[in-house]
């Protein structure tokens, strides 16, 4: 299976906090693999690095073959991100936005089929701000989707969204994996990682604790609970005692 993900000992430090420290990590194509730790961990900085929009300290990064740093055009063309937050004019409708995403593309997604799978394809007229946090999550989601990406980074996929939506994600998800689409996922929900991940990496303090499946962190760490395992690993368990 090809890797299109090739992380080799990145180390990222902000003055004197080590955020990241000699991680390597490699994701295959059309599987999901998710990004775990406690906030602080070194997650948002291992993703920054991985894009190319923060410069690692050392180590070297590959996605889809190519340097994030030296070959930025045609990685924006293949791979989509979802933001927690964008920064839009404030009036912007939901069709003008996702209108001029589709722009920056060439062979850019049915933006309405998208918005219609994801549940918000009766909003396409309301202004973004109009919407509530559960459809905003949602048209973030559609927003990474519409490059049409090979390799898409959702982060803290579903946060704000009720049971039937977070399921409805995932579904779509799923699908859209079994078409080959790679998902690289933080998630602080470990029911879906139960659901969706092929593989996980577990940060601490910015190294890397575990690699490999939910079973096996599970065995790993004889739990029963997959949340029993995570919060060992990371460390959280201890940090609430």
């Amino acid at each position: 299976m090809q890797t299109v993900i090739n992380v080799e000992q990145l180390s990222k430090s902000y003055g004197n906090l080590l955020a990241v420290d000699k991680l390597s990590l490699s994701v295959k194509r059309g599987t999901v693999y998710g990004l775990l730790g406690a906030n602080g961990a070194g997650k948002s900085t291992t993703i920054e690095c991985i894009l190319g929009t923060k410069n690692a300290d050392s180590g070297t990064i590959s996605v889809l073959g190519c340097n994030p740093k030296k070959d930025r055009n045609s990685l924006f063309q293949n791979v989509g991100v979802q933001f927690q937050e964008g920064d839009y004019q404030p009036e912007i409708k939901v069709s003008e936005l996702c209108e001029e995403t589709a722009c920056l593309y060439e062979a850019p997604a049915d933006w309405k089929k998208l918005c219609e799978q994801f549940g918000i394809g009766n909003k396409i007229g309301n202004a973004v701000k109009s919407l509530s946090g559960g459809e905003r999550q949602r048209l973030f989601i559609v927003l990474a989707l519409i490059p049409n990406p090979e390799l898409v980074f959702l982060d803290e996929l579903t946060t704000g969204l009720d049971a039937k939506a977070r399921r409805d994600v995932w579904r779509i998800l799923t699908e859209l994996r079994s078409r080959g689409l790679t998902v690289f996922l933080t998630s602080h929900f470990m029911d879906e990682v139960e659901v969706l991940c092929d593989e996980i990496c577990i940060l601490r303090n910015g190294k890397a604790v575990f690699f490999g499946t939910v079973e096996q962190a599970k065995k790993a760490n004889k739990c029963e609970n997959f949340e029993d395992a995570y919060l060992m690993l990371s460390g959280e368990e201890v940090e609430k005692e």
